[in-house]
């Protein structure tokens, strides 16, 4: 008997991202397309019963670098285990197109330095057969993904094309400087990139210790490739900012959006430096999302915060003199487990005035065992300074019992009041979008492409207090991130957008800990996490993930700007 569809889901809780009240229903599939919603009576060739499962549009991750691992890897994990369909990567104005044969170790140093990718994993494993940023593109459309990928031309490559070593060092871009990269950005935009990107963050740094090149760029730099995404008539514009002066930073922001026309994100953080910032910057946003402006803010679902391990980048005693730093983890755990060796490590402390110690791996009151399941909003009371003070021993005591056990948490980002509820209003503004998650970096130290679980998971059903409507949430990640890059033909669970689709049951959702693996290149290691209660996931029509692992299915492509529809 002949199917009238590929695919059907039958019975299925739909939340379609319009964020109108889920309903029951079906949701049919033909040729990568969403063909029907509701009750449908042809067959599938393939029918799938999701009675007590929840149906939602697949999920659009506007802020990941996958820019290497995209080259080497077909699988975009781990954002590919949260439900994510589409990633956007080339964040933050670091990324490796355009890029001059001589300036490669250059650009993986800053990688290496903004985004914690390590040099030997870059160096083995990008293939650079390509120079130009519509080259960078070629070479990626002849792979195949388990999710789409688009990527935005960085700032930072972008100048050191242009400027070499002057604009490596800061230096300020002539106005011959400024046309030629006013020119190849449009060219870019014509060519697919999704947008540009650029940092003005002291916090984005090389793996030597220099600035971004980018984080003193003028304004008269930034107009003209603004401009030139204005004349192309395509394209975003990306922003990460200390707004050191916030006033003036927004107002530049908004003269860049206002004079181009193109839609302009930029990421917004509670700072523990000035905890009410955040809304000073949205109380901004409004008034010129008010005068029509395209204006978002990119928001994270959770804190951002450091992982510390033996296994990792960093841990409370990496910067000790006597840490045992090229000892096997079984070695430092037996040391960490002798009272004698702690009692040593107690009193011969780094050097006084470390600015990496001061400012992370001696935060004892903001340390948190992450936990299974892993707990990223814990209470003040459970942090190291408090365990160490209701026991009467030294932090470095419960640092080491807390190493031998896992990992320990260090939430920086987002939790200036010891709770999410900044991040809550975030979430709820109209002018927000989730993102931030920083998919396929911070290898060693961050593992936040789980955001969209922890937005389902934390923000609809587990918080106490301050819970988001499903459908909202759901809208937001997947319909509004996708229309505020420009794709028209996602986000949704509608007759003629793509089949994107995850099958949840929300009940059994829950994220797993952060675990590190040893498989990039040159044997290099990351942190992955993986969600538990994904049914399935589907990337244009086809079944790409069952139950969290993959099928074999790689139905994606590069996603080239100002292409869907």
């Amino acid at each position: 008997m002949s199917s009238d569809f590929d695919l059907v889901i039958r019975n299925g809780h739909i939340v379609d991202g319009s964020g109108r009240p889920g309903f029951e229903g079906d949701v049919a599939v033909k040729d990568g397309r969403i063909a029907a919603v509701g009750q449908v009576s042809g067959r599938g060739a393939e029918e799938i019963d999701a009675k007590g499962l929840l149906v939602t549009p697949g999920f659009v991750d506007v802020h990941t670098h996958y820019d290497g691992q995209a080259t080497w890897d077909q699988r975009l994990q781990p954002s590919s285990w949260h439900g994510v369909t589409t990633v956007i990567a080339g964040n933050c104005g670091v990324g490796f197109a355009p890029c001059r044969v001589e300036d490669q170790d250059r650009l993986i140093r800053l990688m290496e330095g903004v985004e914690d990718l390590p040099f030997p994993v870059l160096k083995d494993g990008l293939p650079w057969n390509w120079q130009s940023f519509p080259e960078y593109l070629d070479s990626l459309s002849s792979r195949q993904f388990d999710m789409d990928i688009g990527l935005q031309l960085p700032h930072a490559a972008l100048r050191v094309f242009v400027m070499g070593e002057r604009g490596a060092n800061r230096e300020q871009a002539s106005v011959d400087d400024i046309a030629q990269m006013a020119a190849l950005a449009e060219t870019a935009m014509h060519a697919g990139a999704m947008g540009f990107s650029t940092s003005r963050t002291l916090n984005h740094r090389t793996s030597d210790g220099q600035p971004t090149p980018t984080l003193t760029a003028a304004e008269d730099e930034l107009m003209g490739i603004a401009l030139a995404l204005g004349r192309a008539g395509k394209g975003v514009l990306q922003f990460v900012s200390d707004f050191a002066d916030p006033v003036a930073e927004f107002a530049m922001m908004r003269r860049l959006c206002e004079a181009s026309g193109r839609p302009l994100s930029f990421s917004l953080a509670q700072s523990p430096v000035a905890p009410m910032g955040w809304r000073k910057l949205l109380d901004m946003l409004e008034q010129a999302t008010a005068a029509g402006l395209p204006m978002k803010a990119q928001v994270a679902a959770r804190p951002v915060g450091v992982l510390l391990g033996l296994d990792l980048t960093l841990n409370p005693f990496s910067l000790h003199p006597d840490w045992p730093k090229s000892a096997t983890l079984d070695e430092q755990r037996r040391l960490l487990a002798d009272p004698a060796f702690v009692a040593r490590l107690i009193a011969n402390p780094p050097l006084a005035g470390n600015a990496l110690g001061t400012a992370l791996l001696h935060r004892w009151g903001d340390m948190y065992q992450l936990g299974d399941p892993p707990n990223y909003e814990p209470l003040p009371e459970t942090s190291l300074a408090a365990e160490a003070m209701r026991r009467g021993v030294a932090y470095e005591v419960v640092a080491a019992e807390w190493l031998c056990a896992g990992m320990i948490y260090v939430p920086f980002l987002n939790f200036a009041d010891g709770d999410l509820d900044a991040v809550g209003a975030m979430l709820a503004h109209k002018d927000t979008i989730p993102g931030l998650s920083d998919g396929g970096a911070h290898v060693g130290m961050i593992c936040d492409g789980s955001f969209p679980t922890t937005l389902i998971t934390h923000w609809t059903r587990d918080r106490s207090h301050g819970r988001l409507p499903l459908e909202f949430l759901i809208k937001r990640q997947a319909h509004d991130t996708a229309r505020a890059l420009g794709l028209t033909d996602r986000g949704q669970l509608r007759p003629g957008l793509r089949a994107d689709v995850n099958l949840i049951d929300l009940d059994r959702l829950a994220l797993l800990p952060p675990d590190v693996a040893h498989d990039l290149p040159a044997g290099g290691r990351r942190l992955v996490q993986r969600a538990r209660g994904i049914r399935a996931t589907l990337v244009a029509g086809q079944i790409t993930y069952r139950d969290g692992e993959a099928t074999g299915a790689l139905p994606g492509r590069l996603l080239r700007g100002g292409t869907s529809g």
